[in-house]
């Protein structure tokens, strides 16, 4: 794809740039400020920053509703923005059958609700952004035929898809991508027909266990009756073959066994967490990878959009999901589903999602306060999962009120496979640091069960300190892979990589070329991957090159001065505006629709 010139995409102009005299900042040695080498210290008479909240949210900053005088956002700005504009989606009527674009005869003749006129689409078909298609240059085939955005090289005059016969040989009996939703199994899910015989068996003897409990504010509270059977008494029925009649669980030592400790682990991301993102970390040095947050209710459902959350890739040789849930059966019934329909090396159970809707309805942060109901989950999963039960928690749900270190213990018990703990409150969310001392605390708790730790990790520094200092079996790396993805690199060789524009740049690219491959390379798939590559831009423009630092390495929650780079396209790059962002996207993915706006998922950086 040809780039445009970087200085024609730097939207500040070199009048709006004043350079700061050294003395001004000898003094700025202080919590929460990044120190940037003076040279590149710039002021800029725009707000930028206030792009990343809603027009309502702008209004309370104007007025002083929403900030103290000389403060930080209030509360009110902080989380998610919920009234971001909404996706623009083409009718199916209006979007090509596609058998079509494949050159294949349609199976639903007239009853089918796509368009099977090619000329008329191709009337209004939008312009091509380039000539080079990744899907055709890699596979020798684009199977979006004639709605390709990029098909100048594999679509004849004449309107049809062109194949590289050579190179498609080699791939076209390779399966790159697992777990994806049958027609067969969504219409069993649909119709409520899925035998769950096993599920419902193990659900009446987790039901053994005890009552369930109302919400409490400490774990110590929570009634834990019976616990002494609970692991135990399932794991000692004799075993024999699995039928509908004849339900029995696995035994401890017939479960698959995964060496968790010291391993490069890319933390479950939520929205930003995708297929591309994972494959882009995998090739940079992660070992370990988790798909995004799905709902068990979803995937009960057969809902396709929960289904392409338990995507793996090829490359990812070590490959969990996360589920969230707040019931037995119905988290039981999902354990059942995954371990029949998809391949996975473990599952993890989001204990530490801190919204409010995940909240409110006892999942997430809530099953941390409902022990029993917790306990009733894990065991019945772990009874009916031939792969490793991991559990991803929080400190607890208020601040200074930390309940991890009863609720760990338990897990182990339990038979939890390893436990990672963020080191802050569902109520702190992002705004202080996190607790690496109470982490430690807590890894004495569960020898020989791995224990990881999570919480600003930016740099290799940072992850041998922490790995050295709190005892921990390993470190989850979250919004550190979101800022430079490249830290698992630095990780693994032990240092720092002070990376250069073009290089982060190409990085950026290939995970379009992912986004494309998962997506789509017609124009629905195309603003697809826009999005999530915004969404991901508003964390990589945290990036501070280390060539540009007074003090090395940079910490996850210092907040830069407005600076710009070594070059343009550096200085594009470390743009806090959402307009720049866009930028960046069109020199990859061709000019926004019209009317196009973006606003992050997130209100704040998470700056001390």
């Amino acid at each position: 794809m040809d780039v445009p010139s970087i200085s024609e995409q730097v939207s500040v102009k070199e009048k709006e740039l004043t350079v700061k005299p050294t003395s001004q900042f000898n003094n700025m040695q202080q919590d929460g400020v990044a120190m940037i080498k003076a040279e590149y210290v710039i002021s800029v008479a725009k707000n930028a920053v206030s792009e990343h909240i809603s027009p309502n949210d702008q209004l309370k900053l104007a007025t002083g509703s929403g900030r103290s005088e000389n403060g930080p956002p209030s509360k009110r700005l902080k989380g998610q923005n919920k009234s971001r504009p909404r996706e623009q989606r083409t009718p199916r009527h209006e979007k090509l059958c596609p058998a079509i674009t494949n050159d294949r005869v349609c199976q639903y003749g007239e009853k089918c609700c796509f368009s099977h006129d090619q000329q008329k689409y191709l009337s209004v078909k939008p312009e091509d952004i380039g000539m080079e298609c990744y899907l055709y240059s890699t596979y020798g085939r684009c199977h979006f035929g004639v709605t390709c955005r990029f098909g100048g090289k594999h679509i004849s005059p004449d309107g049809k898809n062109l194949i590289n016969n050579e190179l498609w040989l080699s791939f076209k009996d390779k399966d790159f991508v697992k777990n994806e939703l049958t027609k067969p199994l969504q219409k069993l899910l649909w119709k409520r027909t899925y035998n769950f015989k096993q599920s419902m068996q193990t659900l009446e003897e987790v039901n053994k266990l005890g009552t369930d409990d109302h919400e409490n504010d400490t774990v110590v509270n929570a009634s834990n009756a019976n616990t002494e059977h609970s692991i135990e008494q399932l794991s000692e029925t004799p075993t024999g073959m699995v039928t509908d009649e004849d339900i029995i669980p696995l035994r401890p030592s017939e479960i698959k066994q995964i060496n968790f400790r010291k391993k490069l682990y890319l933390s479950p991301l939520t929205t930003v967490g995708n297929l591309p993102f994972r494959r882009i970390c995998k090739k940079l040095g992660a070992e370990v990878t988790c798909g995004e947050m799905a709902l068990c209710t979803n995937l009960l459902q057969g809902q396709q959009s929960e289904w392409a959350l338990l995507k793996r890739h090829a490359s990812e040789d070590t490959f969990g999901v996360q589920v969230c849930g707040a019931h037995p059966d119905t988290m039981i019934k999902c354990a059942q589903l995954l371990a029949e329909n998809t391949e996975i090396d473990f599952v993890d159970i989001n204990v530490g999602c801190p919204i409010d809707l995940i909240y409110h309805k006892g999942a997430g942060c809530g099953l941390m306060t409902r022990t029993n109901k917790f306990e009733k989950i894990v065991t019945g999963m772990r009874s009916v999962l031939p792969v490793p039960l991991t559990a991803k928690i929080r400190t607890g749900v208020y601040e200074n009120k930390n309940i991890a270190h009863h609720l760990i213990p338990k897990l182990k018990e339990w038979g939890v496979a390893m436990v990672s703990l963020h080191g802050r409150s569902r109520e702190q969310r992002y705004t202080k640091n996190a607790d690496w001392d109470y982490i430690s605390e807590c890894s004495k708790l569960v020898e020989p069960m791995p224990l990881f730790g999570n919480g600003d990790v930016l740099s290799y520094e940072d992850y041998n300190m922490r790995l050295e200092t709190s005892g921990v079996s390993g470190i989850l790396i979250a919004r550190g892979a979101l800022i430079k993805p490249w830290i698992f690199t630095e990780i693994r060789e032990q240092r720092h990589w002070d990376i250069s524009s073009s290089e982060r740049f190409e990085i950026v690219k290939e995970y379009v070329n992912y986004g494309l491959e998962h997506w789509g390379a017609d124009n629905e798939g195309v603003e697809k991957t826009r999005r999530f590559l915004l969404e991901w831009l508003s964390f990589l423009y945290r990036y501070i090159p280390v060539g540009l630092l007074e003090r090395v390495p940079q910490k996850i929650n210092e907040r830069p001065p407005q600076y710009q780079g070594r070059d343009d396209l550096e200085t594009l790059m470390c743009s806090p505006s959402c307009v720049d962002w866009i930028k960046i996207s069109e020199m990859l993915l061709g000019k926004v629709p019209e009317g196009f706006t973006f606003l992050p998922k997130h209100k704040a950086n998470a700056y001390k």
